[in-house]
């Protein structure tokens, strides 16, 4: 039986509030869902089902029965966890599952754990980055990848937390002056387009080459990651990603120009 997630509603109704939410057949709500619902105030109601006729009021005129004496059932124990795909209950963590959000597990391979796990990469590798720049002296260079480190932070959070990402500057640039910068580093830094590295560039060169390769890989792996059908879920989180791309890329130009000296 395939699960309706929290994630299928959020991209379903981002433009429409219905009064009621019908369950197709065949299909189950994940609890997550379920309380989304619940909290935009939508009724839900399992599709083909029709409203209930209120009948007449009956009033009774006979002596009325004798009150029935209804033992409670002990409730059962709740479950701790419930899988994102299928909506299956967990009293225990299995040891090939993970946390998405919350109490929601994937198993550990999915794409959005291979996702987070190119982010965390690729946020290793810019503080190493910076452990090495920083011994030759050039401080800015390593707090221009500090800023880059605190934007791939945020990201994780967001993420982790199921939170909009909501981008700023790059850099102390806009998304525009990023693009502009990127596809004409002749008109703002003297130099030609995507220089590629050599050995007679230096290591700093090389370094910035290496993160805004895995900066690229990490924006692959959020595409398959966020991907629903022919949809994105998480587009603010993969334009980002290629902003900082272009913001890496714009780093390298400012090195070949000396800016970093």
């Amino acid at each position: 039986m395939k699960a309706i997630t929290e994630e299928i509603l959020r991209l379903e109704l981002r433009n429409s509030q219905p009064d009621t939410y019908y369950i197709p057949v065949g299909k189950i709500l994940t609890p997550a869902a379920r309380e989304y619902l619940q909290q935009r105030k939508i009724r839900i109601a399992q599709e083909g089902a029709q409203p209930r006729a209120g009948g007449p009021r009956v009033v009774a005129t006979e002596v009325p029965p004798m009150p029935q004496i209804v033992m409670s059932a002990p409730e059962p124990p709740k479950p701790r966890f419930v899988d994102y795909e299928t909506g299956a209950y967990y009293m225990e963590k299995p040891e090939h599952m993970t946390h998405l959000y919350g109490n929601v597990l994937v198993v550990k391979n999915h794409p959005r754990i291979l996702f987070r796990g190119r982010l965390d990469s690729l946020q290793a590798m810019i503080v190493l980055a910076q452990v090495q720049i920083a011994e030759g002296g050039k401080q800015k260079l390593v707090d221009d990848l500090g800023g880059i480190l605190a934007i791939l932070r945020e990201m994780m959070r967001c993420d982790v937390l199921d939170e909009a990402f909501s981008g700023g500057t790059i850099l102390g640039l806009t998304h525009a002056e990023l693009r502009e910068r990127s596809h004409d580093p002749k008109k703002f830094f003297g130099i030609q387009q995507m220089v590629l590295p050599d050995c007679t560039m230096g290591r700093d060169y090389a370094l910035l080459n290496q993160i805004r390769t895995a900066v690229r890989e990490t924006e692959v792996a959020a595409a398959e990651a966020f991907r629903v059908g022919a949809r994105y879920t998480r587009g603010d989180i993969i334009e980002e990603l290629n902003r900082l791309s272009s913001a890496i890329h714009i780093m390298m130009c400012m090195y070949l120009a000396g800016q970093y000296r």
